[in-house]
């Protein structure tokens, strides 16, 4: 696939006066095929993000442009289900809302290894469980762009394991656009190839992360002076500093060790330096 999926310009959403903006000025494209994880804080904007990319939330300034929505699948953070619904009635209701799209086979494929029984009523289900099945009607669409807000939470190691496989296949074999919000850093290492840091609803770092890990250095050393580099944070102790650079070409010179960031640190200190004067500008 190719060009843009998800654009958004001057994007902000307030809900109602007196509780700021939940979003605001946020610009950034997204590209096809990407699997990108959307970090942030608690109250950062991811959720509002999300549901206004799937074109659930209008927007109080800006815009935001997306697929279709029949070609979107969202799974919200609270899973919503119909609760007096049965597994089986609630996959069939996917087939029914989806005709000519329905993917069969990937949905019950995740409903299968729970394993759910087809006779169990949504609102007896736990909240893994009802994961699972949030999961296995938005594969069933089929879609272009499938946009998860922390699905994983309730989830067991095993089964965020084994449902985070499924998804990446999913992904890879269709070629889906994924955006997954998280708070498991370690989780999205190693999975997600685009990097969407938001933080009091503006958008800090945008862009493909081996791009943005190339773009910083992680130093340790004896406490000196970094500059002229660009320090997004940096933490001494004792004698000893910690800093993380951003990168400009210019190789860091003095007793330093220096190290490529893990995508887990570069997204601690830029959380971190957002929270200082210093480093909100950073």
């Amino acid at each position: 696939m190719s060009g843009t999926v998800i654009e958004a310009r001057g994007l902000a959403k307030r809900y109602g006066r007196g509780r700021g903006w939940a979003l605001k000025d946020c610009t950034f494209t997204l590209p096809a095929g990407r699997v990108c994880a959307l970090v942030g804080a608690n109250g950062a904007g991811k959720s509002t993000l999300l549901a206004a990319a799937a074109g659930l939330l209008r927007p109080t300034e800006g815009t935001v442009t997306a697929p279709a929505r029949e070609h979107v699948a969202y799974v919200a953070q609270d899973k919503p289900l119909y609760p007096q619904l049965t597994v089986a009635e609630t996959l069939a209701a996917g087939r029914e809302l989806n005709p000519g799209r329905w993917d069969s086979a990937a949905a019950e494929q995740i409903v299968n290894a729970g394993p759910l029984d087809p006779a169990a009523c949504v609102r007896g289900l736990s909240g893994g469980q009802r994961t699972r099945l949030a999961l296995a009607l938005a594969l069933g669409k089929q879609p272009e762009l499938l946009l998860l807000d922390e699905p994983m939470a309730d989830l067991d190691p095993l089964a965020r394991h084994q449902l985070m496989g499924t998804l990446m296949a999913d992904a890879a074999e269709r070629g889906t656009t994924m955006v997954m919000s998280s708070h498991l850093l370690g989780e999205l290492e190693g999975v997600c190839d685009h990097l969407l840091l938001i933080d009091t609803g503006r958008v800090r770092l945008d862009g493909a992360i081996d791009d943005l890990l190339a773009a910083h250095t992680l130093v340790r050393g004896p406490v000196a002076d970094l500059a002229p580099h660009t320090i997004v944070e940096s933490r001494t102790i004792g004698r000893q500093l910690t800093a993380l650079v951003r990168s400009d070409g210019t190789p860091v010179e003095g007793e330093w060790q220096t190290t490529t960031p893990s995508l887990e640190e570069l997204l601690l200190a830029h959380l971190r330096a957002a929270k200082t004067p210093q480093g909100a500008t950073a």
